[in-house]
């Protein structure tokens, strides 16, 4: 038995936290500038302020997303495990310690973005009177915010579909549709713009224009099933360790 193949990995907690540093500076510092210019030069989109300090920030956040969501994308296909028929429990498990990170940071964005963000956006709009789809929380929300969240989202899917047994060889229904949801919802914002620009001046969340955004929170659900899927593995995986059991661990690979 190689005993350095049942050494217990340690979680990414120095990663984990400098993302969340991360996640924490770029969304506090939006909130900052939204509460500092939406209603100084953020009411009229047709004034040269608006332009300047909230247009200019959707121009480059635009580009700067879609850099970011395609490398990591790329970055995570051509570095993929080509043998993971061959993976190590103990390699097995770091992945899933990996994995659950990836996707607490998924359920921080999206908490900031469900919560803080929203309730900005609706506030706003109960407040002021929109000129245009291009308003200060629109750019913020559904221009940042909401691709931050798929960004996280298929992130940390294709992490999965490239790296663990489990995920590689099927598709798991419930990260699926953990992950469809912020896809899901961008029809309903085109919806929703057109529908307020055109015919539709009510902003109570409760208005039958915003129904279909409940396709977002209901696919919060499937974070449990997710959930079940990744624990049942980590429990096997963590008693193959914790024995060193050579015969064990081939058979948790052949099941795989």
């Amino acid at each position: 038995m190689n005993s350095s193949a049942y050494k217990s990995p340690k979680a990414p907690w120095a990663k984990f936290f400098l993302g969340l540093l991360v996640v924490a500076v770029v969304f506090g510092s939006y909130r900052i500038y939204q509460h500092a210019t939406a209603f100084t030069v953020g009411l009229d989109y047709f004034s040269p302020e608006f332009q300047q300090y909230w247009m200019r920030l959707l121009y480059i956040q635009l580009p700067v997303l879609a850099l970011v969501g395609c490398s990591i994308g790329v970055w995570l296909l051509m570095t993929r495990d080509r043998r993971l028929d061959q993976l190590k429990p103990v390699d097995e498990l770091r992945r899933y310690f990996v994995l659950l990170a990836q996707i607490l940071l998924f359920s921080v964005i999206a908490y900031l973005v469900a919560s803080v963000f929203t309730e900005a956006d609706a506030a706003w709009h109960q407040v002021t009177v929109r000129d245009t789809d291009f308003t200060p929380t629109h750019i913020v929300l559904f221009y940042f915010g909401i691709p931050m969240f798929i960004i996280a989202g298929v992130s940390a899917f294709i992490y999965a579909r490239t790296r663990l047994p489990q995920f590689a060889n099927r598709i798991s229904l419930p990260f699926g549709l953990l992950v469809a949801g912020p896809i899901m919802i961008m029809p309903n914002l085109g919806l929703n713009e057109w529908g307020h620009t055109f015919f539709y001046a009510e902003e109570l969340f409760a208005a039958p224009i915003h129904w279909g955004f409940v396709l977002l929170g209901w696919s919060a659900f499937a974070a449990g099933g997710l959930l079940v899927q990744m624990l049942t593995r980590i429990v096997e995986l963590t008693r193959v360790i914790g024995h060193g059991d050579d015969d064990t661990a081939k058979k948790l690979q052949t099941v795989n």
